[in-house]
């Protein structure tokens, strides 16, 4: 079910990863202004779906400061939730409860977790690269999912990045 909505969605995700009966999937989705992002679908039918993106690599010493940013962007967006694995890597996470589970739901939080990283964009360059510089040829590359955010980047508007190109 989930892999026809992600092809009618033009995504093609990895392996399916199966374990006392939730499965789990991988997908590398770009938005406008960030590329490469890597995001798990876990779905459990019982539940419901939870879509996770790592927003970065594991972060040094400055942790204090990143809770924060972590918290308040907790408050800034409503339907997402930001943590750090235990290994501290920060996450970025959608859920969507069995009752909504639909294509288009999928479509939608899939296009949430892409359009909040490349709203946060420039606030976490400094997590990707050393000094936050953006490496040469980054996103010269046709982005892959553009449909996604065709298709649902209307429909959340209040997250569109006005400064993407």
């Amino acid at each position: 079910m989930l892999e026809s909505w992600l092809g009618e969605l033009g995504l093609e995700p990895g392996g399916r990863a199966e374990r006392d009966g939730v499965s789990a999937w991988d997908l590398v989705l770009d938005g406008r202004r960030r590329r490469g992002l890597r995001v798990t679908l876990i779905l459990d039918p019982s539940v419901g779906l939870i879509v996770w993106a790592l927003l970065a690599p594991p972060l040094g010493d400055g942790l204090r400061k990143t809770y924060r940013t972590l918290l308040r962007w907790n408050d800034e967006y409503p339907m997402a939730k930001f943590s750090v694995t235990d290994d501290g890597r920060p996450i970025l996470a959608v859920e969507l409860p069995s009752r909504w589970l639909d294509a288009d739901e999928v479509g939608l939080a899939l296009a949430r977790v892409v359009l909040i990283a490349d709203r946060l964009f420039d606030e976490t360059r400094p997590w990707l690269w050393i000094g936050g510089r953006i490496p040469d040829g980054y996103g010269a590359e046709a982005p892959r999912g553009e449909g996604l955010l065709a298709r649902f980047g209307p429909r959340l508007a209040e997250l569109v990045d006005p400064s993407a190109p």
